[in-house]
């Protein structure tokens, strides 16, 4: 076989089954090698979005999402999603075409530096030199990127090592990287502190991060928290660890979360921060967290543990690990003065709205669709406002909720739900987006149709850069720059007819409900347009 076939035969043994992407003359031999394998090819229409759809669909399965594109502006246009990924540790692994080896540093046509790059927002990244080593380096990659911290792994493959031929192809049965040895299981010592603050502790809360999830630890975190009656909050990658509507879940934390969920952290003499960066959107003023209260602070990424602020008890493992180790211990607890203050903050600390009844109200409109929806159903939020009203107004119950978080990528949610509906055809799969963000990534309307991905897809329509629009409000003073879309957003309506989708509008909330049950009704794609007050707030 040559190294093409070779690349292929270790997407096998991973058990990839679908790969997106973009192909180009560098990574044609790999395109060509996988046309005689069962593995399946998405055709994005930009490549952006091949990273974020292997993105979506390894938050959805657990497993690395692969994608690969061809040299030069193929290479530099996934830069964006290898860096969505990386800010939220999700694992990829990113192949890249790259020219012929001896051409490399002569500036030939479609050459790029890609590893170096992505130095900076990657987990790691190979070059291949000699395809003897395709299978070390496939195994090695699939290995680092699901492991530890989660991330982004790029192989960069010369043209010239996917056509040579490989002598004796055999793929590693284990992987052992010297340097690289990422704690799995907490310190029994470390544990066991943590559990004397619990049992001293009169006011202890949970902050779980999106680290549960990719752990794999919210059956863990769940059981442990009702054992023990622990109130719990989320960061927003957190959302979906409890249930919204669980007793023991009051909200997402930060500068856009619930008002009663940061007053529930801050009053807190015990804080268990659980996969979670301690990062400026979930904690704007880090050094108030550990004002009269006790911090642990548990993470796979030692890394992590201190940079933004001191813990009390620094505990370095995987969470469900760690979470499994805490509950076979048995230890006493009694919290039932502070929960039942945390209740009256979540009843008398509601947020009001003062919505205008000629436009749909976002809020009453998100939870309503969140009623409609199967229990299991998967939401993707795009950023934007649209995002701040998914987060507080989204309800989950046993589905998933799937954002950019760390970095915030306007036009994620299509691309991203298409690869959570790959990853799980039977799930319920809808992607929430403004006008603004849906125009980032409208084009994979036609790989949705292409392949057959049906994925429900809402646009909340305002006319503005709505996020922006109301920084600028409260900033400038309604002093507006470059953030009015009105005369430049097409008619959604006619868009998705060229693409021959479905296509429903809602005007306000007098017909919403039978809109929603309309749009819900058959697993199909469909667009729907709300149009929303355009000075609406999120606050």
């Amino acid at each position: 076989m040559v190294g093409a076939d070779a690349i292929v035969k270790c997407l096998e043994n991973e058990n990839v089954s679908t790969v997106y992407g973009y192909p180009g003359v560098a990574i044609c031999p790999f395109y060509n090698s996988i046309l005689n394998s069962e593995i399946q090819t998405i055709l994005v229409r930009t490549e952006q979005n091949a990273a974020h759809a292997a993105s979506g669909e390894a938050r959805v399965t657990g497993k690395v999402g692969v994608c690969a594109v061809t040299s030069g502006p193929g290479a530099t246009n996934l830069i964006t999603g290898i860096a969505t990924a990386f800010a939220d540790s999700i694992p990829l692994v990113c192949i890249t075409g790259q020219v012929n080896s001896e051409q490399i540093g002569s500036d030939v046509f479609q050459e790029v530096d890609i590893t170096g790059a992505v130095e900076s927002i990657i987990k790691y990244s190979y070059i291949i030199k000699n395809v003897e080593d395709i299978p070390r380096v496939f195994k090695e990659a699939f290995y680092i990127a699901n492991s530890g911290r989660k991330g982004p792994v790029l192989i960069d493959v010369p043209i010239d090592i996917q056509n040579a031929a490989l002598k004796n192809f055999k793929y590693p049965e284990e992987v052992n990287i010297r340097a690289y040895k990422p704690t799995v299981k907490g310190h029994a010592v470390q544990i066991k502190k943590v559990i004397k603050e619990i049992e001293k502790a009169k006011r202890p809360i949970i902050c779980a991060g999106g680290g549960v999830h990719l752990s794999n630890a919210v059956p863990e975190l769940r059981e442990f928290a009702h054992k023990y009656r622990i109130p719990v909050v989320s960061t927003m990658m957190g959302i979906g660890v409890m249930p919204t509507q669980d007793p023991m879940y009051f909200g997402m934390v930060g500068n856009n979360g619930k008002a009663y969920a940061n007053r529930a952290m801050n009053e807190s003499d015990l804080l268990i921060m659980v996969g979670a960066r301690v990062a400026d959107r979930a904690i704007s003023q880090p050094d108030l967290i550990i004002t009269n209260k006790s911090l642990v602070h548990i993470d796979v990424d030692p890394a992590e543990i201190g940079k933004n602020v001191g813990p009390t008890i620094p505990l370095v493992g995987d969470a469900k690990h760690i979470f499994e180790d805490m509950a076979s211990q048995e230890f006493e607890c009694e919290h039932e003065n502070w929960i039942h203050t945390l209740e009256e903050y979540r009843e008398i600390m509601v947020q009001k709205r003062n919505p205008n009844p000629d436009y749909v109200d976002p809020a009453a409109f998100i939870t309503m669709l969140s009623d409609e929806m199967k229990s299991d159903a998967i939401y993707v939020a795009d950023v934007g406002q649209n995002q701040i009203w998914s987060c507080n107004y989204h309800v989950v119950k046993d589905g998933r909720f799937l954002t950019s978080g760390g970095m915030g990528t306007m036009g994620y949610s299509i691309p991203a739900a298409m690869g959570a509906k790959r990853g799980n055809m039977k799930k319920q799969v809808v992607a929430v987006c403004g006008d603004g963000s849906f125009q980032m990534s409208m084009m994979e309307l036609a790989t949705i149709m292409q392949h057959h991905i049906p994925v429900k897809i809402i646009v909340l329509k305002n006319n503005y850069l709505g996020m922006v629009r109301e920084f600028q409000h409260y900033t400038y003073k309604d002093r507006y720059s470059v953030v009015d879309i009105k005369d430049g957003t097409p008619n959604l309506e006619k868009l998705a007819a060229a693409y021959d989708i479905p296509f429903l509008r809602v005007e306000n909330m007098s017909h919403a409900l039978e809109k929603i049950k309309e749009f819900l009704k058959e697993d199909n794609t469909m667009l729907m347009e709300c149009l929303v007050d355009p000075m609406d707030l999120v606050k």
